[in-house]
C-alpha cells in the first residue's frame, strides 16, 4: 500500500507542478499583456475555473505528500522534505494569492495599479512553482532512494 501510494504522490506532484508551470509560462504572460479591463472581464469567468482545477489539486498533492511522510516514518527524509514543500507552497496560498485573488475578483484593484500586481503576482507564482518543482523532485529521490534499501 506504501509503494502505491508514494506513486500517487509523486503522479499528482508532477501534474500540479506541470499545471503550475504552464500557468506560469502560457497564462501569466497574457493576463500581462491584456488591458485591465480585458483583465478583470476575463478574470471574470476564468478566475472560478482556476480555483475549481487548482484547489482540489493543490489539496491532492499536499494530503498526498503529507500520507506518504507519515508512512514512511522518517525512515525516507525525501518524502518529509517533500511534504514539508508542499505545506510551504500552501500556505504562500494563503500568504498571498487568496487576497491577490479576491482583488482581481471583485476589481478592487485601479486599472493603473494591475501591472504592478500582476508582476507582484508573476514572482510569488514562480516561487511557489519552484518549491512545487523542487518538491516532485523531492519525491522521486523519495523512491530512488526506497530501491536503495
Amino acid at each position: 500500500m506504501i509503494d502505491a501510494l508514494n506513486i500517487l504522490s509523486t503522479l499528482v506532484l508532477g501534474i500540479y507542478a506541470g499545471s503550475l508551470l504552464t500557468e506560469a509560462m502560457i497564462l501569466v504572460p497574457y493576463w500581462r499583456r491584456m488591458k485591465p479591463a480585458e483583465f478583470f472581464g476575463l478574470h471574470s469567468s476564468l478566475g472560478p475555473s482556476l480555483f475549481r482545477y487548482f484547489a482540489p489539486l493543490t489539496t491532492a498533492a499536499v494530503v498526498l505528500a503529507i500520507a506518504a511522510a507519515a508512512l514512511n516514518r522518517g525512515e525516507n527524509l525525501a518524502w518529509l522534505v517533500t511534504a514539508i514543500l508542499c505545506l510551504s507552497a500552501l500556505i504562500i496560498f494563503f500568504v498571498y494569492f487568496n487576497k491577490a485573488n479576491k482583488s482581481f475578483a471583485d476589481h478592487s484593484l485601479k486599472d493603473g495599479e494591475l501591472a504592478q500586481e500582476l508582476t507582484r503576482w508573476a514572482s510569488w507564482h514562480w516561487l511557489r512553482t519552484t518549491i512545487i518543482i523542487i518538491a516532485l523532485a523531492g519525491s522521486i529521490v523519495g523512491h530512488i532512494l526506497e530501491q536503495a534499501v
